[in-house]
């Protein structure tokens, strides 16, 4: 097991070399990354700041717990945009290509070679804003020892839950082959996701914390946070998470059926 977590780092550390030195290469565009990921934490944090200057509180939030939900959310996305997310732009690119037969013939966990070994390191480096933020308005709040050891792990637990959602929307694109509409839907679920629940109402509501779960990403960790006794939907999210894990697993298996490779 240590021999296999220490290959597996190894590779890890060898994908993230390649996309630093190829981020290097390209200057102007790494630049202009980082001023589009902060005009995208400052629009996110501005829009809440601009409602709290006309109505005194949301819900049963005030200011400063609604911001420190939406750093939370931003932590999260600052992980996601650094590890994740570009993977899925090039997964329907091995698809189509066939460039996906020589990744199923690696000696490595299929799922690992795809969804992490795209990493964007403008992004990375930009972590001043949403992690700044968080503390700051954690700090406002008094948050207890207990929630500050918390809240890392936390973020990681609504990172997976996120991450894996997206992975079981991008089994489709075994049989669009194009990706382009997946990866706008996982984008609004994303944008979804940066909201409190108490936001939504009805079937959207229900919906988006049964079916497509990605509700519980921010508000359940930010509830249990404030709260500890709302620890509830810290199990929710775990059973999502199971249950997300068992549908990729059968999907990649039905869709690996259904991949018409290059070499068909």
């Amino acid at each position: 097991m240590l021999r296999e977590i220490r290959h597996y780092a190894g590779v890890y550390l060898r994908f993230m070399s390649t996309c630093f030195a190829a981020a290097s290469t390209y200057r102007l565009h790494f630049v202009l990354l980082i001023i589009m990921d902060q005009l995208f934490y400052l629009s996110m944090l501005g829009s809440v700041d601009f409602l709290y200057n006309n109505v005194p509180k949301i819900g049963d939030w005030g200011r400063d717990q609604f911001m420190f939900f939406v750093a939370f959310s931003l932590a999260i996305d600052h992980l996601h945009m650094s590890f994740i997310s570009e993977s899925f732009w090039e997964f329907s690119y091995d698809i189509r290509t066939g460039k996906l037969d020589f990744i199923l013939l690696r000696p490595l966990n299929t799922l690992f070679s795809v969804f992490a070994r795209q990493i964007r390191p403008a992004t990375l480096v930009n972590f001043v804003t949403p992690w700044g933020v968080l503390i700051y308005f954690g700090l406002r709040l008094g948050l207890d020892g207990w929630a500050w050891v918390a809240v890392f792990p936390l973020v990681i637990l609504g990172l997976l839950l996120l991450t894996s959602i997206e992975i079981l929307l991008s089994m489709l694109m075994f049989w669009t082959v194009e990706s382009m509409g997946i990866n706008f839907l996982r984008i609004q679920l994303q944008t979804i996701s940066r909201w409190p629940d108490f936001i939504y109402q009805g079937f959207a509501k229900r919906f988006f914390t049964l079916v497509m779960p990605v509700l519980l990403i921010g508000s359940a960790p930010v509830y249990f946070l404030l709260d500890h006794s709302r620890w509830a939907g810290l199990f929710a999210m775990g059973g999502a998470l199971l249950m997300s894990w068992l549908l990729i697993a059968f999907f990649w298996r039905l869709g690996l059926k259904a991949y018409e490779s290059a070499s068909s």
